[in-house]
């Protein structure tokens, strides 16, 4: 369920010169991670996207060994839809660095480190930026320490998967120690944070300006797998509902958080706002959704920017990276 109000973009087709400048595009898709049917879905929908503003364009379901996409490539660029591990987690852009072959986005450190969510927070706490205390967890014996040590309740999240996969809300140690394992076996990297109660905003960023941030809301527990991908409860409010002041404020918070991260073009920094009205920055995604449930597609309608002309601009930055 959507509350937002706004006219269609007008159909967008690219400039003639940009189309031959960028040559012939693969969309990376798919893959082998957690993520893979969401990553199908954003890939399908960049590449209709893509052919519709007049790219050459094609689909690269990317399975197996992440060399193979290199080797004799039958394109000139590449749009990154993959999602999770080894799309998104600095491998593949490493492997097109060396390569020599532009790609959308951040580059392999940023990558790496954003899609790394307790080291981010080790980043957002040593830039002085807000993020609710944390602890990480390597054993179930840490729970009752851990229980002690941080304000209940507190959310449980295996560090290096995305889309909400593996994330619960626990109250006590026993939950806690039962959190733990379920994340342990997606990762062996276990983040522990206190959980903010209050309402969740997302902010997507397009070439280092911020879009309108858009509040979030759910009957599940939280924002979730299913609520961000399947539900068609999940309410998207655009404007968000806060004060024009806090809203600059929200957007000048997730600029800083993808600064110093390190990301490039484009992105989507997710952040809660606890009942004193203060903001706490959660993660920083590189490859965000862009299925027909996604945000990024959701905050650039609301400025204007219609899916195709959101597509070709990630997409155009390739060029300048290529020549920086």
């Amino acid at each position: 369920m959507s509350e937002m109000h706004h006219p269609e973009p007008q159909a967008y087709q690219a400039d003639p010169e940009l189309v031959r400048a960028l040559g012939r595009v693969a969309v990376f898709m798919g893959g082998n991670s957690a993520e893979r049917e969401v990553s199908l879905k954003s890939g399908k929908a960049v590449l209709a996207a893509l052919v519709s503003a007049g790219v050459d364009a094609y689909a690269v379901d990317v399975q197996g060994c992440l060399l193979r996409t290199v080797d004799n490539p039958e394109f000139d660029r590449v749009f990154i839809a993959l999602h999770g591990r080894g799309g998104e987690d600095g491998t593949l852009q490493a492997i097109l660095s060396q390569a020599g072959i532009p790609y959308t986005g951040s580059e392999m450190l940023a990558s790496a480190l954003a899609m790394d969510k307790l080291r981010t927070k080790y980043v957002f706490e040593g830039c002085g930026l807000p993020t609710p205390k944390f602890r990480t967890m390597s054993d179930v014996g840490q729970a009752d320490q851990i229980i002690g040590e941080l304000r209940v309740p507190l959310s449980v999240k295996p560090s290096r998967e995305g889309s909400s996969i593996g994330i619960r809300k626990v109250r006590t140690a026993a939950e806690l120690a039962e959190a733990y394992e379920a994340a342990a076996a997606l990762d062996n990297l276990v983040l522990v944070e206190e959980w903010i109660e209050g309402p969740e905003f997302t902010v997507s960023l397009l070439q280092d300006q911020a879009l309108p941030a858009i509040g979030l809301s759910t009957d599940h527990v939280f924002y979730d797998y299913d609520a961000k991908y399947l539900a068609d409860d999940t309410r998207y409010r655009i404007p968000c509902g806060l004060a024009p002041e806090d809203e600059v404020r929200l957007q000048h918070l997730a600029l800083d958080a993808f600064r110093v991260v390190g990301c490039r073009t484009w992105g989507r920094v997710d952040i809660m706002q606890d009942n004193d009205g203060n903001f706490w920055l959660l993660e920083v995604n590189t490859v965000p959704g862009m299925t027909d449930h996604s945000l990024v597609p959701m905050a650039a309608k609301a400025a204007g920017i219609s899916f195709e002309e959101l597509v070709v601009r990630i997409l155009r930055d390739t060029l300048e990276a290529a020549d920086a």
